[in-house]
């Protein structure tokens, strides 16, 4: 599977061929933008190439024709990925080198997509109408605020490490407060449902200062 920035040759393979055979390259791009390769025969005809540069993650369209003899059209589809270790769009709370001290230890090899979705499932379920200080980029302001944010993510990272990522466990967390919020997990009378949630990371956010930020309603519990 190609990454984002490979450039490889797209490669085919013609059966009958002749001097008549004539073959090109239609590349639709993830985000439906066109463009036409050079297309160059090889082994007189029997083989034709092209240089194609993947510019983005997502999934790429061949469209190869033939005219002459020979003739006939030919779809491939190129699943194409980010490029290793690139950041996301969204706020991401902790950097691999966090997650790295958290764990002391090297941090694997997905840890930036392991935090950003952990940076997600924190705004989701703990921060929808958390109230504190926020910068022009939406995070935290207060230093406090952001150690606590940074350690609630890699705590659910270093969770998923052990228990599997976003796998329902037995025992989750029965009653935690945050500020004003009391978290009570599961259901049934012996509240033995799922959690995903890591119980360091709770702590974490019960470790802010409660002056640098509120907790209202929390979605999800």
């Amino acid at each position: 599977m190609p990454d984002v920035g490979d450039l490889v040759t797209a490669r085919l393979e013609v059966g009958e061929h002749d001097e008549t055979t004539a073959v090109t390259l239609v590349l639709a791009a993830p985000d439906g933008a066109v463009s036409t390769p050079v297309v160059t025969p090889v082994d007189d005809g029997a083989v034709w190439t092209a240089p194609v540069v993947y510019t983005a993650a997502g999934v790429w369209r061949l469209s190869w024709s033939v005219t002459g003899t020979g003739a006939g059209v030919e779809h491939e589809l190129v699943s194409v990925a980010p490029a290793p270790g690139a950041r996301g769009a969204g706020r991401v709370y902790a950097t691999t080198t966090d997650l790295a001290n958290a764990l002391d230890g090297a941090p694997p090899l997905n840890a930036q997509r392991l935090l950003e979705r952990a940076s997600e499932l924190l705004d989701s379920d703990f921060l929808l109408t958390a109230i504190y200080d926020v910068g022009d980029d939406g995070m935290p302001t207060h230093p406090l605020v952001a150690a606590g944010f940074r350690d609630a993510v890699c705590a659910q990272v270093e969770f998923w490490g052990e228990v599997g990522e976003e796998t329902d466990i037995s025992g989750p967390l029965q009653s935690a407060g945050i500020g004003s919020v009391n978290l009570v997990f599961g259901s049934g009378a012996d509240r033995s449902g799922p959690s995903y949630y890591a119980p360091k990371l709770v702590r974490a956010l019960q470790l802010i200062p409660k002056e640098h930020i509120r907790f209202t309603v929390l979605a999800g519990c």
